[in-house]
């Protein structure tokens, strides 16, 4: 399907071919008829990508201080590969579209197949010839409402939210400083409330447009002049900044307008250095308009479609969008006069030319048409590449991989280190939403992209399958992709559960069985890296022979996650402790050789801000040995993030965020260091895994091992529920 983004290492704005999003449970897929551009949020990305790296910068000085705070952290060399790698993305635009159902997910009601709908949300409402858009953000459009006013909906419902903030009655007196596509939104829900209306704006095209339509509207140096006779002297009883700029003179403005007590609401990006002398003597209400309505941003209601009750929240984004297609299906307002230019999707950077001006010509609404005859919704995209050697039979090289997820991992570390391997060749990549797949199999020449991962699972010319979907994911694809006959490498945890982890040792059993009749089985391996890297190998040499117990200890300052974040989910993350703390376990169990038979955990009280992620936890071994795992969510990420201690038969060892490796033995010390760059051991595990395909037959990592460790961190997480101390039991693996 073809799609609009902003490829923001280039800057340009590209009308590109991409996988049709897969169809989630709690989604509809949506064949788009028309989407509206938001000239102001579209411009700013726009235009922030079409800027040189020094000049990005520039404008996000945060994010700089941030890349100077890693690199000393972590190395110079690391950190500009993983800069570098995540500019070079692109942004899919656009959140304001209607279109025709085509699909509905599992669990979603009241929306059927056929139906016009009206959607919204950056991401899912997009420039697209299909969208896949969640429950809440998508209403029916009422058969009088024509598709380029359907459009509207969440631009018109950015503007009523704002309106709703400001707190007004019918008969009060509204002023709206900047007429943009929100201003007028924002001014034309307030008439239709039974407000007074008037409008401030510098441009004397939309000063024009706004008094076409009945608005009293003059430019802002006049507003004190217009201000005592509109408002009877009394002054504004609310004020809707929807300008766009770094100035502060619409807040100044706003103040200097508005009656004592008054609300004032900025729903445009504007800048935020209140004047205390006036918002102190008028004692007036400030306050910043969160997009849409109640609902945004929050994942269980966007993601999981869990809505507000109406009883406590009257007015959600969902709400919103379905409350001004009724104003326009009942004839209170009317957004075809706000329409300027109209493009087929086809003409996309002509649009985008006007809206950064690189056309002098004004503009307001500008919208996408899509035609009737869309491109067939194919989930895959073939990339034009040259032709490989055919390999023999007996051949194991190259290994062909098929990539499961395109997210952050998959773009910042380990489609990096697989461009630079020897002998892998990759096939498929495969995301949900197709973009960021599309994008990423282009960049590294990948076969061809998709959304569906039964594609990438049926190949028969793929050999082994990179699993780096969220944790909940796993144990399905996994148990799916042994199955089907592949190799599989997949991103830790391997399970978020024990039903789960229990289904892959089935798996596993079951092919084994079949293998062992008709050859070599399909390998398994997890991504616990740590064990892999260079100093956590030399540390583990430096242990051997170990003829007492030893004493581990791994501090771990992981940083604070948001409680919302989808990690924090039991259903998909399965929290902090299951989904990261298992990478620390699983070195310590590398540096013992063994698993530990008893676990014991605490945690610090969550406060209502942390979940589950300050955490003690304490590994008893079969020789005596204790391996300590402290996890902590609540220091300051500028502080480096991992060390390990390790006392044991007269050594002492520490390793600093793996750049720095202290060995202490006879009372001499040897000290090695990383100077430019981390090596956590991603690279090296996955030499091992292509190896161990190619070559060896053996899995990298132990079985025993590698399942134990899930088992033992699930103990934990029991231990820590309980209070008590846990005996880890260890399932038969045949």
């Amino acid at each position: 399907m073809k799609q609009v983004v902003q490829n923001m290492r280039t800057g340009q704005t590209e009308l590109i071919e991409t996988p049709v999003p897969a169809l989630r449970p709690g989604f509809v897929l949506v064949k788009t008829r028309a989407s509206l551009v938001s000239a102001g949020t579209e411009r700013m990305l726009v235009e922030f990508g079409s800027k040189s790296l020094i000049g990005k910068v520039r404008s996000r000085p945060d994010l700089a201080r941030q890349v100077l705070e890693k690199a000393r952290q972590e190395g110079v060399l690391t950190t500009l590969e993983m800069a570098f790698n995540r500019l070079d993305q692109v942004m899919p635009l656009g959140y304001s579209s209607m279109g025709k159902v085509v699909a509905v997910g599992e669990g979603v009601d009241g929306i059927e197949v056929g139906q016009r709908v009206a959607c919204g949300g950056g991401g899912y409402a997009v420039h697209a010839e299909y969208a896949v858009v969640p429950r809440n953000l998508v209403v029916r459009v009422p058969a009088t409402i024509d598709d380029e006013s359907a459009a509207f909906a969440t631009v018109g419902a950015i503007g009523m939210h704002a309106f709703r903030l400001a707190n007004a009655q019918v008969g009060e007196r509204i002023a709206v400083i900047g007429m943009g596509l929100i201003g007028f939104m924002a001014a034309l829900v307030a008439r239709a409330a039974g407000c007074g209306v008037a409008a401030f704006e510098l441009n004397s095209w939309r000063l024009e447009l706004a008094q076409a339509l009945g608005f009293v509207a003059i430019q802002p140096e006049r507003a004190l002049e217009l201000t005592p006779t509109f408002t009877e002297g009394q002054g504004f009883d609310a004020v809707i900044i929807a300008a766009d700029t770094p100035s502060s003179e619409p807040v100044e403005l706003a103040a200097a307008i508005a009656r004592s007590r008054a609300t004032i609401v900025a729903a445009g990006a504007v800048g935020e250095n209140l004047p205390r002398k006036p918002y102190y003597e008028k004692e007036l209400f400030f306050v910043n308009s969160r997009s849409y309505g109640p609902g945004r941003y929050d994942p269980l209601y966007e993601e999981n479609g869990i809505d507000y009750p109406i009883d406590y929240v009257r007015w959600t984004e969902g709400r919103n969008l379905a409350a001004f297609l009724t104003l326009i299906e009942k004839g209170l307002i009317d957004v075809k006069p706000l329409i300027t230019h109209r493009f087929p999707i086809d003409q996309a950077e002509q649009a985008y030319a006007l809206i950064s001006g690189k056309k002098e010509e004004p503009f307001l609404a500008v919208l996408f048409h899509y035609a009737d005859q869309a491109s067939e919704p194919t989930p895959t995209v073939q990339f034009s590449l040259p032709q490989t050697p055919s390999r023999s039979k007996r051949s194991h090289l190259p290994v062909r991989l098929g990539i499961i997820g395109a997210g952050n991992f998959a773009s910042l570390v380990l489609l990096p280190i697989l461009k630079r391997t020897s002998g892998v060749e990759l096939r498929g990549i495969a995301s949900a939403g197709g973009l960021s797949a599309q994008h990423l199999g282009q960049k590294y020449k990948v076969r061809y992209a998709t959304s569906d991962v039964a594609q990438i699972l049926s190949d028969n010319e793929i050999d082994a399958v990179v699993i780096l979907t969220r944790h909940h994911l796993h144990a399905q694809q996994a148990a799916a992709a042994l199955r089907a006959g592949k190799h599989v490498f997949c991103e830790k945890p391997l399970a978020i559960n024990d039903s789960d982890l229990t289904l892959i040792r089935d798996v596993l059993l079951e092919i084994e069985t079949i293998g062992s009749a008709n050859g070599a089985s399909p390998l398994l391996m997890v991504g616990f890296n740590r064990r892999f890297a260079p100093f956590v190998q030399a540390l583990q040499q430096f242990l051997e022979p170990r003829t007492q117990p030893a004493y581990l200890h791994y501090r771990i300052n992981a940083g604070y996650i948001p409680r919302t974040h989808w990690v924090h989910d039991p259903q998909q993350g399965g929290g902090r402790l299951i989904g990261e703390v298992c990478h620390f376990l699983d070195t310590i169990v590398y540096l013992l050789n063994e698993l530990p038979i008893k676990v014991w955990a605490k945690g610090l009280p969550d406060q209502n801000w942390y979940r589950e992620d300050n955490l003690v936890l304490q590994f008893t071994f079969a020789d005596g040995s204790i391996g300590v795992i402290t996890y902590l969510a609540n220091g300051d990420k500028a502080f480096p993030k991992e060390r390990i201690e390790a006392f044991c038969g007269g050594k002492v060892a520490v390793l600093d965020d793996f750049r720095r490796l202290e060995l202490v033995k006879g009372g001499s010390r040897r000290v090695e260091r990383n100077w430019l760059r981390q090596d956590k051991g991603h690279a090296a595990e996955m030499r091992a895994f292509l190896q161990a395909i190619s070559k060896t037959g053996s899995p990298p990592i132990p079985y025993p091992q590698l399942f134990g460790v899930t088992q033992a961190i699930l103990a934990a997480q029991q231990a820590l529920h309980s209070g008590k101390e846990e005996t880890i039991s260890y399932m038969d693996l045949g």
